[in-house]
Parts: structure tokens; C-alpha cells; sequence
């Protein structure tokens, strides 16, 4: 109850959707209980549903029909940002304090004083389009110049690395350099990664081995998100650390498959922190034996050598991700350095466009200035070497 969540923009609000429906799911068990931090007194959601143009917010709001959102708390514009960071951070640029900026932190104000303390906010939102990165941007600033105390995590959607559009080097460059500078931390998610792990579950389940010509809709993705969110942010029964048992040794390993050992120019990649959750452990199993999980999460996740406890983590009987059958999920959260491959690559496709002076009028128009890419480029290239250097600390 002590947390806020902004969904921004198309994809903020989408994931936002497909979150909701889980945890607010009447079948969970003890969901009474469970589900109190995502309401207030008053019975509704904790929750903001931010827009540029009305479709999506709409169409989430006509699936949803508890009338669990405030109304005031659903905050529309009648136009897009045409995928344009600038556009999206800026606005019309005009004097009207009816701004959409303006209604969102006057809303967010009310919501923060309905409760007895505030802790933050999480901001749900994609790196590609222009409201969600922009306006998201913006949107995170000023609550840290306003709130300064609360926690701001940012949950972000990377656009796909074939394209989605062409600002999407641009707009990824300013929102993350935005993010580092006002965000307490990132869940960075990546449309190739969400979409291949996607094709693998649902392959699974139809008995077939997964394709990439395997089908995914756009609704299977973000479900997809928010399960991995519901799976780390679910409230759990237990915080445990340096314990384990085999028995979890298949999942853990299905994971680690996937993670990148080396970066393009060979640093071997490796985790700061690991948060593991263990959910659907009805038997206790997971804590009965010690030690030979967390050896594994931590030799798979390359858990560096100088944090004495890079790992931790959470137990709960109860699977919120899967209520069909008897069921386990394993959510695993690091901070790992393979994040800087992403970053790397934004760097150089947006440094190679901006050299060539390519659709910066774009930007010049909407109020972003020169300074703001040199900035942006300083920020990440930094973060970069830092992730490049974490094994030597």
C-alpha cells in the first residue's frame, strides 16, 4: 500500500494489464491478505494508467470491470508522441497547465497523501516509443525532485534489436541516461529475450519444440512479463538466505542456459547480486538441505568475488505465477554485467546516426538540445565501463 505503480505509454499500460490480472486474481491463495499492498483503504488500486492517445487505457479499462481504478488516476491526451523521446519529454511545449504531464503529478500527489507513508513508485514503460520513453523520462524526474526520499524502479521494455522504429537508438539513449541519473534501479527487459522465452514456454506446452516460427501475439509477451514480475514482487512467506536443495537444480539450470557468458570483446560476464524466488514450495523442499542451489545460482551467474553475500532468497508456498495444478517457478533478478551488450550497441547505433546529423531536426523541434545527447552519451558509455570493470572491484 506504500507503493505507487506508473504505467506509461502503450506498453507500460499493456504489461500493466496483464500484471493485474494476476495479482488481483480472486483464486490465490490467502489473496485477501496478499493482495492488500496493491490497494488502498478505499479499495482501489494502487495504481496510475498514463497515455498520450486514449486506445489502450480504454481497452484496459473496458477488460477490467471491478471498477478497482480511480478515476482520476486514469489520465489521457488526445494525441501520440510520435515515437519521439523528445516529444514525449516536452509535450506540446505550450503554457497550459492542464499538461499531461501536469495532470499525472497532480494525481500522483493525491495518491501519495491518501496513504500513511510512501515508499516509491514502480514505473512501468518501454525505452522505444515516445511517451513511454519521454514522458516516462520526465515523469521519473520530477517525482525524484518531488519525493525525494521514495524508491523509484523502473520496470523498461527494450525495443527489438532488428527495429521497431528508426528513433529507437535515440529514444533508448536518453531514457536510460535519464533512468541512471533518477531511478534507484532498472528490471530491463528485452523483446528478443521476453519473445524467445515466450516461443520456448509455449512450445512446451503444446508438446512441440520451440520455433522461431512459433507464432507469439503481442498480449503472450507481456503476460509473459508480468508472470516474471508476479514472480519477484509477489509478497512471499519467507527471506532466506544460503539455502537450497537439488530438486530445484532443472529449473535453475534451464535459466542459466540462457544467460551470456562473454561480451563481444571477451569479458567474461558476471553478477554483482542475485536475488533468487522460489515459489510453489508447498514442501518446504527448497530449504530442507543446505547450500547446493545457491553454490549453483552463484557459480551460473558468475557471483563476483568481492561481495561477501551476492546472493539471497525468498520462499513462498503458493506458485501466484501458475494456479492451474501443482506448480514451481523460479524468478531469478541479477545484476549482471551482460546488460552493458545491450547498452554497448545502443551507443554505437545512436553515436553513428547522431554523427550523421540523422532526424536530429526531429528532436531540435520538440525542445531537446545538443547537450542532452553529449549527456546521454557520457552517462551510458560510462555505466558501460563500470559493468566492463565489476569483476576487479
Amino acid at each position: 500500500m506504500s507503493t505507487i505503480w506508473l504505467q506509461v505509454g502503450q506498453c507500460g499500460n499493456q504489461v500493466g494489464q496483464e500484471w493485474w490480472k494476476l495479482v488481483t486474481n480472486e483464486r490465490a491463495p490467502n489473496s485477501a491478505v496478499n493482495r492488500y499492498p496493491f490497494y488502498t483503504a478505499s479499495g482501489k488500486l494502487s495504481a496510475l494508467c498514463v497515455d498520450s492517445e486514449p486506445k489502450v487505457v480504454r481497452r484496459l479499462l473496458q477488460e477490467e470491470k471491478t471498477g478497482s481504478f480511480r478515476d482520476s488516476n486514469v489520465l489521457v491526451g488526445l494525441g501520440g508522441r510520435g515515437n519521439n523521446w523528445a516529444f514525449g519529454y516536452h509535450g506540446l511545449r505550450t503554457a497550459d497547465d492542464n499538461s499531461l504531464l501536469h495532470r499525472t503529478m497532480e494525481s500522483f500527489r493525491k495518491e501519495v497523501e491518501r496513504r500513511d507513508s510512501y515508499s516509491g513508485v514502480i514505473l512501468l514503460h518501454s525505452l522505444s516509443g515516445g511517451t513511454g520513453s519521454g514522458l516516462g523520462a520526465h515523469l521519473c524526474e520530477s517525482i525524484r525532485e518531488e519525493f525525494p526520499v521514495g524508491h523509484i524502479l523502473s520496470v523498461t521494455v527494450a525495443p527489438h534489436q532488428a527495429g521497431e522504429s528508426p528513433l529507437q537508438h535515440y529514444n533508448s539513449l536518453l531514457c536510460l541516461s535519464w533512468l541512471q541519473r533518477f531511478a534507484d534501479g532498472v528490471l530491463l527487459f528485452h523483446n528478443d529475450d521476453v519473445l524467445r522465452r515466450t516461443q520456448a514456454l509455449c512450445g512446451r506446452k503444446v508438446g512441440h519444440i520451440p520455433t522461431p516460427q512459433l507464432q507469439i501475439s503481442l498480449s503472450a509477451m507481456n503476460s509473459h512479463v508480468a508472470s516474471c514480475l508476479a514472480g519477484l514482487m509477489y509478497p512471499v512467506s519467507s527471506l532466506r538466505t544460503q539455502r537450497g536443495t537439488a530438486s530445484w537444480g532443472s529449473m535453475l539450470s534451464s535459466i542459466v542456459h540462457t544467460l551470456p557468458r562473454h561480451s563481444s570483446t571477451g569479458n567474461i560476464h558476471q553478477s554483482t547480486a542475485v536475488l533468487a524466488v522460489a515459489r510453489g514450495n508447498g514442501d518446504n523442499m527448497f530449504s530442507c538441505s543446505p547450500c547446493p542451489i545457491a553454490t549453483k545460482v552463484k557459480q551460473g551467474y558468475g557471483c563476483v568475488s568481492w561481495n561477501p553475500h551476492p546472493l539471497e532468497y525468498w520462499t513462498d508456498p503458493w506458485n501466484i505465477v501458475d494456479l492451474t495444478s501443482p506448480s514451481r517457478s523460479l524468478t531469478i533478478c541479477a545484476n549482471h554485467s551482460s546488460v552493458s551488450d545491450y547498452m554497448q550497441h545502443v551507443l554505437e547505433k545512436a553515436r553513428s546516426m547522431y554523427d550523421a546529423h540523422a532526424y536530429l531536426h526531429w528532436y531540435w523541434k520538440h525542445g531537446c538540445e545538443e547537450g542532452d545527447f553529449l549527456q546521454s552519451f557520457d552517462i551510458l558509455d560510462s555505466v558501460v565501463k563500470e559493468y566492463n570493470a565489476a569483476g576487479d572491484h
